[in-house]
């Protein structure tokens, strides 16, 4: 029967080049590494390695024998490396970059939450709504949604994520309900961009996709500025569900258009390409998978209709 031990002391003879190398690198003595590949041969049936006085070579069976054997180490070693990690207690500190909206209403929770359950660990959280160069800027870890154009990363699906409309009860009280997605065009609106000129809302509806031209009195490109428009009254918003929860549930905004939102898009959790993902980081990533996955509410909280 096979050993994997002698095995593995083959691989370590070819690698090292000689018996006297691969003894000293398996801290072994070069007697016990010479007998190791004499039980493998008579096993396998073939001579795997020639051996000279002053140096040694492999067969064409040893070729062919360690070309397969080699990479079903490499196969065994990464499944213990990887055990190894699972059992690891997270430790070390992991940079992440996320919208300043989902930092807010979301992954400071779940940052605290890890931070309490790992104390071996340090979080630097960078919230901004631009997109970093996660290399460039030393970031472990990101959270996105929609498209992801940067082909050297890699990306985990977390879950859904869509917009949907809001207004306050004070607007509302002053410009009425809209019943229908044309309605939004004789409302303020407030616009997530850079100018208050018209702006494109493409939403899902009972009758399928409807794009509406809408503008209104103030705009920013930050999702915080936005949300803190539409509480003050200064129009319809569209807003990210999970993010519109929190002021929905305590009646600072209430939803309108209850059977509309924008097509789902993915929340996303990227990170720079390597072999082995930290277990830090992927300890983290589970944790917000879970958290994301736990915190779903209900698309028609809240709503007003017209």
């Amino acid at each position: 029967m096979l050993d994997l031990n002698d095995i593995l002391v083959f691989a370590r003879v070819v690698e090292a080049g000689s018996f006297t190398a691969a003894a000293r690198l398996l801290g072994m003595p070069k007697t016990t590494v010479s007998r190791r590949i004499a039980a493998l041969e008579r096993e396998v049936g073939m001579r795997l390695i020639q051996r000279t006085t002053r140096s040694l070579s492999m067969t064409d069976a040893g070729r062919l024998y360690y070309e397969q054997s080699s990479q079903a180490l490499r196969t065994i070693e990464d499944a213990n490396l990887r055990l190894a990690e699972a059992r690891a207690e997270p430790s070390g500190t992991i940079r992440i970059s996320a919208p300043v909206g989902f930092g807010d209403s979301f992954l400071t929770g779940a940052v605290f939450d890890f931070l309490g359950e790992h104390p071996k660990t340090r979080i630097e959280l960078c919230l901004t709504d631009d997109q970093l160069n996660l290399v460039e800027s030393g970031i472990d870890l990101a959270f996105r949604t929609g498209i992801l154009p940067d082909s050297t990363l890699i990306a985990r699906k977390l879950g859904s994520t869509h917009r949907i409309l809001c207004a306050s009860p004070d607007y509302l009280a002053r410009r009425g309900v809209p019943a229908m997605p044309a309605d939004l065009a004789r409302h303020h609106c407030v616009i997530a961009g850079q100018s208050t000129a018209s702006a494109h809302w493409v939403l899902d509806g009972p009758h399928g996709q409807e794009t509406v031209t809408v503008s209104g009195r103030f705009a920013a490109n930050e999702m915080q500025a936005v949300i803190a428009a539409a509480i003050a009254g200064y129009g319809v918003a569209l807003l990210p569900h999970r993010i519109a929860e929190a002021p929905i549930g305590d009646e600072r905004l209430r939803r309108v258009l209850a059977d509309y939102a924008t097509p789902a898009g993915g929340l996303y959790a990227v990170y720079p390409s390597s072999r082995h993902l930290s277990p830090v980081v992927k300890a983290f990533i589970e944790l917000a998978a879970e958290r994301w996955s736990a915190a779903g509410v209900s698309d028609k909280a809240g709503a007003v209709s017209g």
